[in-house]
């Protein structure tokens, strides 16, 4: 299809319809999500060419990632709640605010460092929806804490989950991870810092910023030039996961300076937590459950033949070649494949099993704890799966349509080689922020990222760093990824508020990327 602005604006007008009804109407994201999908769907008939085959066969697609999706947002409900009726919740903010009486570095700890941790080990949505009950539980406010937690892992997205965004883009463009390393991994590393002065500004405003600087410059570097040397040095898969390792070491003794212990902090209980006679008195108690979810995840994840037994059996469904009838052709692939025991949502059921044992063996529980549980569970659980399967099937039908690669094609026609490097994240955000994946952008657009560099002579790691580096960012601001942080939170319904604090801020996070490859591109 021709690139003209109709067809560029036709295929923008989902992803603004979905926005204006968040943001500006104050819908949820179930509502607006259905809203969005199926204006997505009469554009991909009447303007793209999309056929009935098509757009089954895509919804076919949609509705194993969404499966995906619900599989790691029911695991994390599940937990979440096994935690917090233990009253562990609390246990943990009272100590952390022991350990450090700042309440900016205790922002940091959780919504920073902790929470690429977390996104080491797991992917869609599991880091928000694990640590920001945690900022709750200290005292930040829900939005905050959504905020907080999406802004502070974006960073370590690419080479976290295994570096499979990291990988793909290997396979898409048939180029070593030795050479692609370098420039992704400087880029990411400026997004760290940016990350941490983000997360200090939404917890405190300037004030706390200025204040937690200090922590931002050692923390930030230490975490960035870790996981460059493990980038670099063939060690991507740990990239995210040994460089937030490394964070949370030096968090330690950050926490210990004069400066960090002099500004207290009250914290306030999880709504509907257990008064304090019925909490975990012991802190290793009440952070067992995340100390069995870091132990399940690195030993299914990292020992193969743990490996290998928990991820034999899967579901995995094969789709044809598609085609729209003016040419957009999506060639034959298998669906999401789909780990039944391996999974991450696997693993938070794995680990909330285990940890509702140990609770109810010490007593934390009061009586029909289970039964409460599973209430708020579905409770949670229902509305925003509707949102998911809502935003995921849009999503499938613009990639499938061509309507997502035309827009990354506007965004890209009439920018010169001057300019190009400064636009080529904001196109790898773009595919991450439709779709919710950094991996899925990087298999829409890095063919597309790494033919404009070879025709504009620009260095092609040096692009297609920027696009993993900006879809990274973008698949946090992803509204399928923000319903899955409000579910734990009790925000269902009130996605649009989040997402408006979050765009602002991203615009600052790839703003900032987006300078580094510009600056990048024609000094060093």
């Amino acid at each position: 299809m021709p690139l003209t602005i109709l067809n560029w604006l036709l295929a923008l007008a989902p992803v603004v319809v979905i926005l204006a009804l968040m943001l500006g109407l104050h819908w949820g994201g179930s509502r607006a999500g259905a809203i969005g999908w199926l204006l997505a769907i009469g554009i991909a008939i009447l303007f793209y060419g999309a056929k009935l085959p098509l757009l089954a066969y895509s919804q076919g697609k949609a509705l194993l990632l969404t499966l995906d999706v619900m599989y790691i947002i029911w695991g994390a409900l599940l937990m979440f709640h096994v935690v917090n009726e233990a009253g562990a919740l609390q246990t943990i903010g009272d100590r952390i605010s022991g350990l450090t009486s700042d309440r900016t570095l205790q922002a940091l700890l959780f919504g920073w460092v902790f929470v690429s941790f977390i996104q080491g080990m797991g992917g869609f949505g599991v880091p928000v929806a694990v640590v920001s009950p945690l900022l709750v539980g200290i005292g930040f406010s829900p939005i905050q804490a959504v905020v907080m937690t999406s802004l502070g892992h974006g960073w370590a997205v690419n080479y976290g989950s295994l570096a499979t965004s990291f990988q793909t883009l290997m396979a898409v463009t048939n180029l070593p991870g030795e050479v692609l390393a370098p420039d992704s991994a400087v880029l990411l590393g400026i997004a760290c810092f940016v990350c941490g002065v983000l997360v200090a500004q939404v917890a405190s405003g300037w004030r706390g910023l200025v204040r937690a600087f200090p922590a931002i410059l050692i923390l930030g570097t230490v975490m960035s030039l870790t996981q460059y040397w493990l980038a670099t040095h063939g060690l991507w898969t740990l990239g995210a996961t040994g460089a937030a390792l490394l964070g949370m070491l030096a968090s330690i003794g950050i926490a210990q300076l004069p400066m960090y212990r002099l500004h207290p902090q009250t914290s306030a209980p999880l709504p509907e937590a257990h008064s304090p006679e019925s909490k975990p008195r012991s802190l290793a108690i009440a952070l067992s459950a995340y100390a069995i979810l870091i132990v399940l995840a690195f030993s299914i994840n990292l020992i193969e033949p743990v490996n290998d037994l928990f991820n034999s059996i899967k579901l995995i469904i094969h789709f044809p070649e598609l085609s729209t009838s003016i040419g957009w052709i999506t060639p034959a692939e298998n669906g999401r494949a789909i780990s039944l025991f391996g999974h991450s949502g696997a693993i938070l059921l794995y680990t909330s099993i285990i940890a509702f044992v140990i609770y109810s063996r010490l007593g934390y529980y009061k009586p029909d704890a289970s039964r409460t549980i599973l209430h708020k569970v579905v409770k949670g659980g229902l509305n925003s799966s509707i949102g998911i399967a809502a935003m995921v099937g849009m999503a499938v039908v613009m990639s499938h349509a061509g309507m997502t690669n035309m827009l990354a094609r506007g965004l890209s026609a009439g920018v010169g080689a001057a300019a190009y490097p400064a636009v080529a994240p904001f196109i790898g955000a773009l595919g991450a922020f439709i779709t919710g994946s950094n991996n899925n952008s990087n298999a829409v657009f890095a063919l597309l990222q790494k033919e404009t560099a070879q025709l504009l002579g620009l260095s092609v790691t040096l692009i297609l760093g920027a696009q993993t580096a900006g879809g990274s960012l973008g698949s946090v601001l992803a509204p399928a990824k923000v319903i899955v942080g409000c579910t734990t939170v009790g925000l269902t319904g009130q996605e649009g508020g989040v997402i408006q604090k979050m765009l602002i801020y991203g615009a600052v996070l790839i703003g900032a990327v987006s300078v580094a490859a510009l600056v990048m591109a024609h000094f060093l």
